[in-house]
């Protein structure tokens, strides 16, 4: 029971009391004039309690009085009970406070020993950093293959890898043991390299990824990455139902990795892709909101990490879709939303510029996009300049053969 409940209680039972005296009082003071008085509805005690005593007339008044008085005892006797109660648990409550943190430390001494409650030295941090920079440079030698969407205002392969800065805050923890962080950190390698693999490799580190969640769920870095993991299952599978199940576990456990971080720039960025693999399943409502959910997310990690050109890249794939929206599409935002999402193929293009600038060759897609956007403001010569580019790139990912449909029909009508 909390303390209001209590207090609550409390107060009621004196109001009783006091109530029950106050009836006596009067009562007595009826009987001394002689007058003969009806009790109001809300006093009358027959309606209001069932007493052993109190009979349907009042033949015996003396008697009445007396069970009235004892009755009266009785509560107040129970409300000192009940203080005394509330008291103790007090005490106890108190006692408790005290002693949590002690038996914390106590657990921690327990299990770990002293010895291992340490903080990495700066030369440590400093290898690992060198290995996580290491591991990122090998994974960015191949554009293409950090391509892994399908539709919508989604896509690819996008985010940073090696180690974070809440990644190395959370190892450095004085509350970790360096058998825990060393087992993090070869996982989160283990999972970087695994996820620019084959298919075979991504659905190993989704399986990998799902094994550690309950140890390393409270951990950002490993949060995003199993995200990751979500949405490369998405692109494998082509059964409609696994599809939406992916998507829906990947946006859950990125909801809550924000929620720990917000400050996290690929946990902003990889709720944004699930929230754009969403439209493939939504109605047209429920589209536009995740249309703006992922343009929100995604200008969030654009302001906490400028520097990469995947982002860049998103937000072109939005501008462009948003660019291409239906009538009916627009009446429906304008209805829901009050103002509907607005872009042009000019920012789409900008977007798609600074990913190349960024990052020559980022993937095939971004060239796709690139022609696509002169193709419509009618700057044939540059369409076709892109497509060129687009064509020297070997499709390797999904996103890269969906890339390779849309450059043969692209290339159909720029030749009519």
């Amino acid at each position: 029971m909390s303390h209001s409940e209590n207090k609550g209680l409390i107060l009621g039972i004196m109001a009783g009391a006091a109530g029950i005296s106050l009836v006596l009082v009067w009562y007595h003071k009826i009987r001394k004039s002689e007058a003969t008085v009806n009790l109001p509805a809300f006093l009358d005690l027959r309606n209001r309690f069932h007493y052993v005593g109190l009979q349907n007339e009042i033949h015996n008044e003396q008697g009445t009085v007396m069970a009235l008085e004892g009755r009266q005892l009785q509560i107040l006797e129970k409300l000192n009970g009940l203080l005394l109660s509330v008291e103790e648990l007090k005490r106890e409550v108190k006692f408790l406070k005290e002693a949590v943190p002690k038996l914390e430390e106590l657990v921690r001494e327990e299990l770990q020993g002293k010895a291992d409650v340490c903080r990495i030295s700066p030369s440590h941090r400093a290898t690992r950093k060198r290995r996580a920079e290491t591991a990122c440079g090998a994974t960015e030698t191949t554009s293409s293959e950090e391509a892994d969407s399908e539709g919508g205002y989604l896509t690819a392969h996008t985010d940073t890898e090696g180690e974070s800065e809440e990644e190395k805050g959370w190892i450095s923890s004085p509350a970790a043991s360096e058998e825990k962080e060393t087992e993090l950190f070869n996982l989160l390698q283990q999972v970087d390299s695994l996820h620019c693999g084959s298919d075979d490799d991504k659905k190993e580190s989704f399986r990998k990824l799902l094994e550690k969640e309950e140890k390393y769920g409270n951990h950002v870095g490993f949060l995003w990455r199993l995200v990751r993991a979500f949405g490369d299952m998405f692109e494998m599978t082509t059964d409609v139902e696994e599809k939406k199940k992916y998507v829906i576990n990947g946006k859950i456990v990125a909801e809550k990795a924000i929620q720990m971080d917000a400050m996290s720039a690929d946990s902003h960025q990889w709720f944004a892709i699930m929230c754009g693999y969403m439209s493939e399943f939504d109605s047209i409502q429920n589209k536009i909101k995740n249309g703006y959910l992922f343009k929100e997310h995604l200008d969030k990690a654009i302001e906490l990490k400028p520097q990469d050109p995947s982002l860049y890249y998103l937000n072109g794939r939005w501008c462009y879709s948003v660019a291409q929206l239906s009538w009916i599409e627009k009446k429906v935002a304008a209805t829901l939303f009050g103002t509907p999402p607005t872009s042009t193929v000019q920012e789409a293009l900008q977007n798609f510029l600074k990913a190349e600038e960024m990052h020559p060759g980022y993937s095939k897609y971004n060239y796709v996009y690139l022609a696509k956007c002169y193709k419509d403001l009618g700057q044939r010569s540059n369409a076709l300049k892109y497509c060129d580019s687009a064509s020297s790139l070997l499709p390797v990912t999904n996103e890269d053969k969906e890339a390779q449909k849309d450059l043969e029909a692209l290339l159909l009508t720029l030749q009519l």
